[in-house]
């Protein structure tokens, strides 16, 4: 029996309610959306209508996997970070509004260098990279990645975000030398693994069954892609320029002492919405 869309979307809701999943309201609603091709404004518009058959089996198996844990985002394969829309995958983690803080941060560091080259390091989905260069027109991105399936997801983000001319997708170690003949930037942003490998068994069902561990693991301390990036790419960057690191809770200080050490200074550290010293800031 047909059901409307607001049917639907209540009977999403309250089996993701049932199955103790806090976000079921947002969830349903993205879901029965994303389902039908709707905005949210078509969603509201349209709720006393039908939806098919089709798009009913299309919610509902989608539900079914939302129930099973996996995230929200890998459920649809889609998701917005800094107002813009991002194709997600289990290749990449998926964007969080912590990493906003980090965008935030180098927007406003560069509002006033002209035509500036900013590096993004451990890119996986390029959401970093793309957002500056969206609110930086004159901006020139190289996003680098270890893993190709990763870079793939970014360069479809870069197609997506029409920021084609402006954004470069390059595979390379964030823990080796850099490759010859990157030329030299005015800022380096990195959002790197930074989870202490120990903790990873402990991490929230969603994250450590489903996001990419290489793309969480810090190493013994958390500390390893730090100090491999300070040591090896940090001569990358001009005299003046800025390196922006997201961190983990309780490892801002440990960061700021490995960006002293290599004779940074100028530093600064950002919080994130929930408090947490989320983002280092240091001047080469």
């Amino acid at each position: 029996m047909a059901r409307t869309y607001n049917d639907l979307f209540l009977d999403i809701r309250n089996n993701l309610s049932k199955h103790d999943i806090d976000t079921s309201n947002f969830d349903a609603r993205y879901i029965v959306c994303f389902a039908s091709g709707k905005t949210n404004a078509e969603f509201v518009r349209d709720m006393s209508l039908y939806s098919s058959p089709e798009i009913e089996e299309r919610a509902l198996s989608m539900m079914e996997r939302r129930i099973s844990g996996e995230p929200l985002a890998y459920v649809t394969g889609a998701w917005e970070f800094h107002g813009l829309p991002f194709f997600i995958t289990k290749d990449v983690l998926i964007p969080r509004i912590d990493t906003e803080v980090l965008v935030d941060a180098a927007i406003e560091l560069l509002q006033n260098t002209p035509s500036p080259r900013v590096l993004d390091l451990c890119c996986g989905s390029g959401c970093i990279g793309i957002s500056i260069a969206k609110k930086i027109p004159q901006s020139k991105i190289i996003s680098v990645d270890i893993s190709g399936a990763a870079l793939q997801i970014c360069r479809k983000n870069v197609n997506l975000n029409k920021l084609n001319s402006r954004v470069i997708c390059m595979q390379a170690d964030a823990k080796q030398a850099p490759p010859r003949g990157m030329g030299s930037y005015d800022m380096i942003v990195c959002n790197p693994p930074y989870i202490p490998s120990e903790e990873i068994g402990t991490l929230d069902h969603s994250v450590k069954d489903f996001e990419p561990v290489w793309a969480l693991d810090g190493g013994h301390s958390g500390l390893d892609f730090y100090e491999a990036i300070i040591a090896q790419w940090s001569s990358l960057l001009k005299p003046g320029g800025h390196i922006l690191f997201e961190v983990g809770e309780k490892q801002s200080r440990d960061v700021l002492q490995l960006l002293k050490d290599a004779s940074f200074q100028n530093f600064s550290i950002k919080k994130d919405t929930i408090n947490v010293e989320r983002v280092v800031i240091a001047e080469k």
